[in-house]
């Protein structure tokens, strides 16, 4: 029997590819794809234009030929990260042959396989950025609050179901809980980045599934 994370464990370079399955793809595809990689590796505040324009094996004056600014760049750069993101939560909340209980750990732990074949030392652009470049930058922070408002969507509306179900408790509002598991996870990302293994992502899932998204009997 396949675990949740077969089909998934993927490494980011594998991540990044699967944003680019197309029969011929623009100089600027090639310049975004780079920026992501070049960006998991060094940050925002650590990407350059000469990197990323090397890595993409294009003129580095081409790079202002598509984007305005390292901000514009670095939206659009997110944009597609959060394009695979919401492919995964459709795989995982839309799954109707599971619980919505177990939908939710289905997305963890789909997220949790990719995490791993990272080698746990990469975690979540979304994540990453929220930390490093809302402080400098009012667009990529506005860009974000938008982000972190649709994700909530799908986790509010799973929550909800499984409440209506009588499959979890009902003392906290779906949306409450579905920022509470957003933002719980990305803080147990960040410890995986500084441990470089998996307990803080483990102890997260344990503690949150025997308390707030306890299973009612």
């Amino acid at each position: 029997m396949k675990s949740p994370s077969d089909e998934t464990t993927l490494d980011t370079n594998t991540y990044v590819r699967i944003i680019l399955l197309m029969p011929k793809r623009s100089l600027k595809d090639a310049i975004l794809d780079a920026g992501l990689k070049v960006m998991f590796r060094t940050g925002y505040h650590g990407t350059s234009v000469r990197d990323v324009t090397a890595a993409a094996g294009a003129p580095q004056g081409s790079f202002t030929n598509h984007f305005r600014s390292k901000e514009a760049f670095a939206s659009e750069v997110l944009d597609r990260y959060f394009d695979v993101t919401r492919g995964l939560v459709a795989e995982a909340l839309e799954d109707t042959t599971l619980t919505p209980r177990a939908r939710l750990k289905r997305y963890l732990d789909i997220i949790t396989g990719r995490l791993e074949a990272d080698g746990y030392g990469r975690g979540c652009l979304i994540g990453d950025l929220s930390l490093e470049a809302t402080g400098s930058s009012e667009m990529l922070r506005t860009r974000l609050t938008e982000i972190f408002a649709e994700w909530r969507v799908p986790f509010a509306a799973c929550i909800a179901e499984a409440q209506a179900r009588g499959e979890i408790a009902s003392d906290f509002e779906p949306g409450e809980l579905a920022d509470f598991l957003l933002a719980s996870w990305q803080g147990a990302i960040l410890r995986m980045k500084v441990d470089r293994n998996p307990k803080a992502l483990e102890r997260f899932k344990t503690i949150a599934f025997q308390t707030v998204f306890k299973e009612l009997t």
